[in-house]
């Protein structure tokens, strides 16, 4: 692989919002950066600002010994690399992939790559684009060791933290669909209680710091459950499976009063009835995650 030496160079394929702050970045840090996006027009700020603007991916690739991929899906960075211009200009190069996809997608994407003479790191950015640049970004790294040593140099320009999570290639994306399933699932929750509350004459700003107490419990709340979870025991002496039930209930009842969908709720207090069937009552809420994996 080509190493890292004098001036650090770099090439951003991909100029949404996050490639953006990537490249910008990597320009502020100082390093020789190429750019590469479809609709070239997305380019010119970053060439107002000293970025090169390659005229092709193979052009663009073939310009720096670290190239990072940061576009919608896999679908579309298999249309940018995988031409075999591109392959070839990529060989004996290092590609950085911090394109968010499932965690086969990312082993696929790895295995071409070898097959290639291509270095492959995957990647997730857990934070948004105003963060790249700043202590608040977080970067998922997984893939070789030795691989990602060599860029380090280049990735750390972007700031925030940078954490490798071991030589599977689907690691980070693993990590990434785990963190989004938590986030998504608490958007749509809080969508729902917002729904409720207007419906009940609360207003979201009246509801919101007390929203925000609902989410200031939960992070012990998580490091509790990771333990019961890796024990597989789910104590439920504070707060039984069959009380949060109970609960739920009064959600459903009261959203369906209003006239609120209440799929969501529907859905988890069947999954934690079906719970209790199979003898967990008992238990604490978190047993449900034992109770999806067995279908």
């Amino acid at each position: 692989m080509t190493p890292l030496t004098g001036e650090s160079a770099v090439t951003v394929l991909g100029l949404g919002p996050m490639g953006r702050a990537l490249a910008g970045t990597f320009l502020r840090a100082g390093l020789r950066t190429t750019v590469w996006n479809r609709t070239v027009t997305r380019a010119k700020e970053l060439a107002d600002h000293g970025a090169a603007v390659a005229l092709s991916p193979a052009e663009a690739v073939a310009a720096s010994p670290v190239t990072v991929v940061c576009v919608v899906d896999y679908d579309a960075v298999d249309a940018i690399v995988r031409p075999d211009i591109v392959a070839g200009a990529l060989r004996g190069r290092t590609l950085v992939n911090l394109t968010a996809d499932t965690p086969g997608r990312a082993r696929d994407t790895a295995d071409w790559a070898a097959g290639h003479g291509i270095g492959y790191l995957d990647g997730a950015i857990m934070t948004p684009a105003p963060t790249i640049g700043t202590p608040g970004g977080v970067f998922l790294h997984s893939g070789p060791e030795e691989l990602y040593r060599r860029s380090t140099p280049v990735m750390e320009a972007l700031g925030g933290t940078h954490t490798h999570l071991g030589a599977d290639p689907g690691r980070a994306a693993a990590y990434d669909i785990a963190l989004l399933d938590v986030f998504w699932t608490a958007m749509a929750g809080y969508a729902h209680a917002l729904a409720l509350a207007r419906a009940e004459g609360v207003t979201a700003r009246e509801l919101a710091p007390f929203a925000a107490g609902i989410a200031a419990i939960l992070p012990p709340i998580f490091e509790q459950a990771a333990a019961d979870a890796d024990s597989g025991r789910f104590p439920g002496v504070v707060n039984p499976i069959t009380s949060a039930v109970a609960s739920m209930a009064h959600v459903i009842h009261t959203s369906e009063a209003h006239g609120i969908d209440a799929g969501v709720m529907r859905a988890a207090e069947s999954l934690a009835r079906r719970t209790i069937r199979r003898g967990y009552g008992s238990d604490g809420f978190l047993r449900i995650s034992e109770m999806l994996a067995a279908g």
